[in-house]
């Protein structure tokens, strides 16, 4: 053994009662109740007492209950000194039990001393302890030597029996105890997890829909400065309200895919380039449910790009060209390009850079830049 198992103490959760099944408290206290019975059968069996003898007796197994009771809480409590004196107490109660011919008692006494000792102390104070106590024990008994040799054996290895098992109880408290807290951690972190994502799935919908608003309602604006007729002005009007109508729609998509009620992604698309003029959807490969994260992000990129086409080439022809594969998923947002529109120089708002920033949550990619003709979005998300 190394010095610092000589000197270690046995764990609180060992040398204590927690996480002990009730049987096995029960089955404690009975063997307790047993010894205890012992300890006075043994006082009145042994020799004939008078009155004052029986009292001395009596309250001397009372000393000997209140001191195993202290040597459990001072124990418990790793206070050296106070459990070497009272185990030094109950070493005497025995040696005056036998100088008054209560020989059971004092052997009961002894041997729970050597088995305790072992069981509750550094094996610096316990091996001492033990070896006095079970001394003791070999002068008084009056068995055969290899009797008492098998005792004495039994006695040491039941001590240390009890200090291994106690040990291994309380690492599987502690284990228990671990797997909970990771447990109570991992249901926390789902759960801000899963409020991220609603979070995240409110701000986009909300993105979108103010933004297409805000679009036509600068628009109106302009017209309004700019001193054009009240049929254009209340067509930006009519349009503005048609996005504050598609944005409650989405909203409540968003609450049905937030209780797993999701329509297909190519449903989705289909319907959302309905309203577009000069809008198609092509849909390549094997068609199948998406992840919740993925179908949700397919969708908000597809609002983001046609958001954009409407602000910065209003009239473009856009091609949405989605492509199931083994692995990913991708999405493919394109337009004819066209004049910039009078809200070209408009705010962003949340924007393809929100949108780049859910992809890689996921693990993918989203690229947008200039292509052939207009602007390309690119979305590539695992599936």
């Amino acid at each position: 053994m190394t010095d610092n198992a000589w000197t270690r103490w046995p764990s609180r959760e060992a040398l204590g009662l927690t996480g002990t099944s009730r049987p096995r408290q029960a089955l404690t206290w009975t063997v307790r109740a047993l010894v205890l019975a012992m300890l006075l059968w043994g006082a009145f069996r042994d020799a004939p007492l008078r009155w004052w003898e029986l009292g001395g007796a009596v309250a001397g197994l009372l000393v000997a209950a209140v001191a195993a009771w202290a040597l459990y809480r001072t124990t418990l409590a790793h206070r050296l000194t106070p459990s070497l004196a009272l185990f030094a107490l109950l070493l005497a109660t025995g040696i005056a039990a036998t100088a008054i011919g209560l020989t059971v008692p004092a052997l009961v006494i002894w041997c729970g001393c050597a088995v305790t000792a072992l069981e509750r102390l550094p094996f610096v104070a316990a091996l001492p302890l033990g070896t006095l106590a079970l001394a003791g024990y070999v002068v008084l008994d009056g068995d055969a030597w290899p009797a008492t040799a098998a005792t004495v054996t039994g006695l040491a290895l039941a001590g240390y029996v009890l200090r291994l098992d106690a040990e291994a109880r309380a690492q599987s408290l502690r284990l228990l105890t671990q797997e909970r807290a990771a447990r109570a951690a991992e249901a926390e972190s789902a759960a801000l997890a899963e409020r991220a994502r609603i979070a995240r799935e409110i701000h986009d919908v909300l993105a979108h829909s103010l933004s297409a608003q805000l679009v036509h309602l600068e628009a109106a604006r302009l017209l309004i400065e700019r001193g054009a007729g009240r049929e254009r002005i209340l067509e930006r009007v009519v349009a503005a309200r048609g996005m504050a109508r598609e944005g409650l729609a989405e909203t409540r998509q968003a609450l049905s895919a937030l209780r797993g009620e999701v329509s297909p992604v190519e449903e989705f698309l289909s319907e959302l380039v309905t309203v577009e003029d000069g809008a198609e959807v092509t849909v390549v490969g094997e068609r199948r449910p998406l992840p919740a994260e993925a179908s949700q992000t397919v969708r908000r990129v597809a609002q983001e790009a046609l958001t954009n086409v409407r602000k910065h080439a209003p009239g473009a022809r856009v091609y949405l060209r989605l492509e199931y594969a083994r692995r990913h998923v991708r999405l493919e947002v394109r337009d004819s390009g066209g004049s910039p529109g009078e809200m070209s120089g408009t705010g962003g708002g949340y924007g393809l850079l929100g949108m780049r920033e859910r992809a890689e949550l996921l693990g993918g990619s989203l690229e947008a830049g200039p292509g052939e003709e207009g602007f390309v979005v690119t979305l590539k998300v695992p599936v």
